[in-house]
């Protein structure tokens, strides 16, 4: 018998289900990677080649601000226009400790992956300890 403790993962927690969403939300209106120049650029780029493919230029202006708007609305936020037009491009998903938010977080990256083509991702940490339980989640999370 094993010693192993296995972990089950729910993918229908309405709160995190939300979570995604809302990021996913509030890139609608991009192009998608298939109709973009990022996607002839993939195609000709060969991965050892010195120029790097980076993501697709994240859309800014009223179309942004139109879905921060929807998405802030939509959880019951408020919007303000001098703190969007200061923080252009800076998001934040808050939840509280044991609610699952690096579950949130990295299945976020999927559906950013699965829905727009993002490749690539940063996720920063505040320590190496969070750092360890992050690759672990990753490890316990691929089966998922």
């Amino acid at each position: 018998m094993s010693n192993k403790i296995i972990f089950q993962f729910d993918d229908n927690l309405e709160y995190q289900k939300k979570a995604v969403d809302s990021v996913i939300e509030l890139f609608r209106g991009l192009p998608k990677l298939l109709d973009s120049i990022y996607a002839e650029r993939i195609r000709k780029t060969r991965l050892t080649e010195k120029d790097p493919v980076r993501n697709i230029d994240i859309m800014k202006g009223n179309k942004l601000f139109q879905n921060l708007k929807k998405v802030q609305l939509k959880n019951g936020l408020f919007t303000n226009e001098e703190t969007y037009k200061k923080h252009e491009k800076d998001f934040t998903i808050e939840m509280e400790t044991g609610t699952g938010k690096t579950y949130v977080y990295l299945r976020t990256i999927l559906e950013l992956h699965k829905e727009y083509g993002f490749k690539k991702f940063m996720i920063v940490v505040p320590s190496v300890a969070i750092r360890k339980g992050v690759e672990k989640s990753i490890e316990q999370l691929r089966d998922h």
